[in-house]
């Protein structure tokens, strides 16, 4: 069984799409074991203690600084003993000592066909602002491996998605949730969970 911990910082749409895809099973070998976030408020720490999954919150405010926070976030992840860290929203810099601990075992997804509007400030409504700015024609959202750059870890699955005449960056952004987001992320763990992914030579492989 894949225990699985999700990391998020807002409301939690795709950690619900993983609930429900261990409850319906498209998501199978698979159990969340925590829930943790930055930020108190998060709509995803109700969505936890709803389907009562054991829910943690760490923020950087509580701690004197950043290294300090770091420890104690890797602590907390250390305590729910994951098989796979998954950040479905989660705006913390990840530190370079839980890189190291859980390379290839921390999964993103993010809201564009990656190396397309990503990478530092790129995130959430930005990115499909920048999309709607380009004129692009195609979107989509890709789930890759977590290294020690943003968004630059191997790409495990991508889903494109058609940009519409018309579209608003909040319309677009459900569009791509509804049509990529949350079908590829737990399309991703359920492959995991089953064995059928590797990562070599920077690339991760569907076996």
């Amino acid at each position: 069984m894949l225990r699985v911990v999700v990391l998020v910082s807002g409301g939690g749409t795709n950690l619900q799409a993983i609930i429900d895809g261990v409850h319906n099973g498209s998501i199978t070998n698979t159990e969340i074991v925590g829930v943790i976030s930055n930020n108190k408020n998060a709509y995803a720490l109700e969505r936890a203690a709803q389907n009562q999954i054991p829910k943690r919150c760490i923020s950087p405010r509580d701690y004197e600084n950043r290294s300090l926070f770091n420890e104690a976030l890797l602590a907390a992840l250390d305590e729910m003993q994951p098989d796979l860290i998954v950040l479905a929203g989660f705006l913390v810099v990840i530190p370079e000592m839980m890189i190291t601990k859980y390379r290839n075992r921390m999964i993103n997804i993010h809201p564009s066909l990656i190396p397309s509007f990503c990478g530092t400030g790129f995130y959430g409504l930005k990115v499909h602002e920048k999309a709607l700015e380009r004129g692009v024609k195609v979107v989509g959202a890709t789930v890759h491996f977590v290294d020690e750059g943003t968004d630059t870890g191997p790409i495990l699955l991508q889903k494109a998605v058609e940009v519409a005449n018309g579209d608003t960056p909040e319309v677009l952004q459900r569009r791509v949730m509804e049509q990529a987001e949350w079908k590829i992320l737990p399309r991703a763990i359920d492959l995991i969970a089953n064995g059928k992914v590797r990562v070599a030579d920077g690339k991760a492989i569907i076996e």
